[in-house]
C-alpha cells in the first residue's frame, strides 16, 4: 500500500532505501494508525497520528522516554517527524499477551508472562513515580474525582442510556450521581502513583519471550489498583479465579518487597473492589461508545461479561444500591449485545 509522499520520503530517508514495503496493522480502539515497514530483511513500525510541535512534551515520546529511564520495556524510538505526526518504532512483532493466553489450554502456562507483566507494573508504579526534573507529563496528569466522574458519566450516557435504554427520573438521576461521586471520591483519596491507564493483554507484547509495554501515552497518576484491575479483569481474556488470585498475590508481594513502605494498605481489597466497579463500568461505556459513535461492532461481544462483573462486584460491596438495581433491573448483565450488529 502507499502512504502520502512526504511520509514515504521520511521512511525512505530513515531506512536508507526507496525499496520498502508498507503493511497496515490492525488497530485497536484508537484513532492512531500503525504500519509495518519492511526493508532489507528489517522491519519497523510507523505510528501515524496528528502533527505535534514539541517532542519533549508530546505525551507518547515523553512517557516513553520516562518509562525507558526506569527500565520499563517499551519499544525503541528510531526516528520521528513532528510536522508529519509520525514516529518510527522498534517492531515488537504481533504476539500479544491476549494471543499467548488463548494459545494455552492450561492458564498456568500463561502465568509466567503475567508475572513479567507485574514486574512492569511495579516499575511503572514505584520507579516512574519518583520525582524527576522536569516532571514527566504522566506525573503531572492525574486521575481525580473530576476525571473519574467524566468516565462514569460517559458510561452512563453510552451504556446505560443509549444502549441499555435506562430512563431515570430527576430524583433517581441525582441519587445515581451521588453514588458515582462517592465511588470517585473514594478512589481520588487514595495515594497516587503513576499508572499506565490501559494495562491489559492487548497492550502487552511478547518479543523473544519478554513482555513489552505499548499504548502508554495516556499514563497518569492514580490508585495502584487501577492497573491491576485492568490486567486481571481484562475484558479480552477470561482469567480463572485461581489465576486472578495468583496475579494479585504476585503484585502485593512485589509491591511490599520493592515499593515504598505502606504502598499496600489495609484497605487494599476494598479499594480494589471499588476500582473494579469504576474501571469495568468505564469499559462498558467505551465499548458501547464505539458502536454508538462509529458503528464499530467489534467490541460488543465483550460487554456482557464485563457488565456481569460490575454487577457482581456491586453486590459484593453492597454500598451502591441504586447503581446495582439499575444494572440488574435493566438486564444489562444478561443481554446479548451482539444482537445490535443485526439492527
Amino acid at each position: 500500500m502507499s502512504l502520502p509522499s512526504d511520509i514515504h520520503n521520511f521512511i525512505a530517508r530513515e531506512a536508507g532505501t526507496e525499496n520498502f514495503e508498507v503493511h497496515q496493522l490492525a488497530g485497536d480502539a484508537s484513532t492512531r494508525k500503525y504500519y509495518r515497514i519492511v526493508f532489507e530483511s528489517q522491519s519497523r513500525v510507523l505510528m501515524y497520528w496528528e502533527p505535534f510541535s514539541d517532542p519533549a512534551s508530546y505525551p507518547f515520546l515523553n512517557v516513553l522516554g520516562h518509562f525507558a529511564k526506569v527500565d520499563v520495556r517499551v519499544p525503541k524510538v528510531e526516528a520521528f517527524s513532528p510536522e508529519l505526526g509520525v514516529v518510527l518504532l522498534e517492531d515488537l512483532g504481533d504476539l500479544t499477551l491476549e494471543r499467548k493466553f488463548w494459545e494455552n489450554q492450561n492458564q498456568q502456562l500463561a502465568m509466567p508472562f503475567y508475572e513479567q507483566a507485574i514486574d512492569e507494573i511495579i516499575k511503572i508504579h514505584f520507579l516512574a513515580s519518583k520525582p524527576v526534573t522536569p516532571l514527566s507529563v504522566c506525573q503531572t496528569t492525574m486521575f481525580d474525582t473530576a476525571k473519574f466522574m467524566w468516565e462514569m458519566n460517559y458510561a452512563r450516557e453510552h451504556f446505560l442510556e443509549k444502549v441499555g435504554g435506562v430512563k431515570l427520573g430527576d430524583k433517581e438521576q441525582r441519587e445515581l450521581q451521588n453514588e458515582f461521586l462517592n465511588i470517585c471520591d473514594i478512589l481520588d483519596r487514595q495515594p497516587k502513583y503513576v499508572c499506565h491507564r490501559d494495562f491489559h493483554s492487548r497492550n502487552l507484547m511478547l518479543k523473544l519471550g519478554r513482555i513489552y509495554v505499548i499504548d502508554f501515552q495516556d499514563a497518569r497518576t492514580g490508585p495502584i489498583q487501577y492497573d491491576l484491575v485492568s490486567l486481571v479483569y481484562d475484558s479480552y481474556v477470561n482469567l480463572s479465579p485461581e489465576s486472578i488470585d495468583h496475579i494479585k498475590k504476585d503484585y502485593v508481594q512485589k509491591a511490599q518487597d520493592t515499593g515504598p513502605k505502606g504502598a499496600i494498605r489495609s484497605d487494599f481489597e476494598e479499594i480494589f473492589r471499588v476500582q473494579t466497579v469504576q474501571r469495568c463500568f468505564k469499559a462498558c461505556g467505551s465499548f458501547t461508545s464505539f458502536y454508538n459513535m462509529r458503528n464499530d461492532t467489534r467490541y460488543l461481544k465483550y460487554i456482557k461479561h464485563t457488565a456481569a462483573l460490575v454487577l457482581s462486584t456491586l453486590k459484593d460491596d453492597g454500598r451502591f444500591k441504586l447503581m446495582t438495581r439499575v444494572i440488574q433491573d435493566a438486564g444489562l448483565a444478561e443481554r446479548n449485545y451482539e444482537e445490535l450488529c443485526a439492527v
